[in-house]
């Protein structure tokens, strides 16, 4: 793995950007994104950028079941916030939380990223080493499948909902062998509360108790971390 210590998030959003802008350089069209606060300032660079994303796809990791595209803590509206109403894309995919048929939602999900193979993927790290809605346990060979949310993910998600009651339970993810196809791999981490799960992926054992320790059987990863993430490593 690649690593970049950066002194902090903000810089770390200028190193993402540099990243994704040599990615398009090298004629990238399908670009994977992720959601929640890490990815924040990667996509306040992109979005004051200059860069011309009419032209390309974008494939989302995760939605949570029962959000549909216009509730306020659904990932398809934390996307038009933060990227697409500043970066159209020529077309956006993220899961359809309001198909409650897991087996069809998760099934029509395959499909897009089969038709639509990724590029370049942005990650967040779970302090619990998930990536995507990947929780501790899950097959490294899965596709895009319905997740039972863990306790530690629903405090750490109580935070953007008026009540912990109103937190879902479940979510659809793109599978951790569905991350692990793309080309290249983008991950950032920030804080002390990430360190420990920072060097389970990095230095750790490949097992499905750290999912993010797969992507140290991937060729292209780069690990974007401020100097509290990194404090744990060797």
């Amino acid at each position: 793995m690649d690593l970049q210590i950066v002194n902090d998030k903000k810089t770390g959003g200028y190193v993402g950007f540099e990243i994704f802008k040599r990615a398009l350089d090298n004629g990238a069209k399908v670009l994977g994104l992720a959601t929640g606060s890490t990815p924040i300032s990667i996509y306040d660079e992109l979005g004051a950028s200059d860069l011309d994303f009419s032209q390309l796809t974008s494939v989302n990791l995760d939605e949570y079941v029962g959000l549909d595209a216009n509730h306020p803590q659904s990932y398809h509206y934390f996307m038009q916030q933060h990227l697409f109403n500043q970066k159209p894309f020529a077309q956006s995919f993220v899961p359809d939380g309001s198909n409650l048929d897991a087996k069809s939602a998760t099934s029509d999900y395959d499909q897009i990223i089969a038709a639509h193979p990724i590029d370049l993927q942005l990650l967040g790290l779970g302090q619990n080493g998930h990536i995507g809605f990947n929780e501790p346990g899950t097959d490294p060979e899965s596709t895009t499948h319905k997740v039972a949310l863990t306790e530690s993910t629903i405090a750490a998600n109580a935070r953007f909902f008026d009540n912990v009651n109103d937190v879902p339970r479940y979510a659809y993810s793109m599978g951790i062998g569905s991350i692990l196809k793309s080309k290249q791999i983008l991950i950032a981490a920030y804080g002390e509360a990430k360190a420990a799960a920072v060097a389970a992926m990095i230095q750790g054992p490949i097992t499905p108790d750290v999912p993010a320790s797969y992507l140290q059987t991937h060729p292209n990863v780069t690990v974007i971390l401020d100097e509290a993430a990194a404090s744990q490593l060797d």
